[in-house]
């Protein structure tokens, strides 16, 4: 599965004019199934996002991750947005091919998997909506922005 995550402060989607989803500080989570991932890879992703220490710590280091943001039981948000396009390939011209992306049935199925196991193991996560035409919004923090493939 391929992820690009953005130390946001705030970030949202819209679909037709509605919020359908939104967070304050956290991370934005761009989100990509290929044919051969497996549920497997999504729990591989969530668990490599979830440890991803990538916020400051006291000293200024990147030395925090997005389940340590709020000592209060609370936890800096997710938000999980699918994007196919991730998956693009330009190497054969100017027009990207997105044949490296899963099929429609399975990329929904292995976001529907991220989405539920990722609320079940952190307290704020929002969502896009699969194969919508989003508006995402964002404010990156720093910015920080990290491309990850898990295998």
């Amino acid at each position: 599965m391929l992820a690009l995550i953005q130390r946001v402060r705030r970030a949202s989607v819209t679909i037709d004019g509605s919020t359908v989803g939104a967070i304050g500080p956290g991370l934005l989570v761009l989100v990509c199934a290929e044919p051969d991932d497996s549920q497997t890879q999504a729990t591989k992703l969530l668990s490599k996002i979830l440890k991803l220490r990538i916020f400051s710590d006291t000293q200024g280091k990147m030395n925090r991750c997005v389940q340590d943001l709020d000592g209060a039981g609370r936890h800096g948000g997710l938000l999980i947005v699918s994007q196919f396009t991730l998956a693009a390939d330009t190497s054969g011209g100017n027009r990207p091919s997105f044949t490296q992306a899963a099929a429609p049935e399975l990329g929904r199925k292995l976001y529907d998997y991220l989405v539920q196991q990722a609320r079940s193991a952190h307290s704020e996560v929002a969502t896009g909506q699969f194969a919508a035409d989003m508006q995402v919004e964002l404010i990156n923090d720093g910015p920080v922005t990290v491309p990850m493939r898990v295998i």
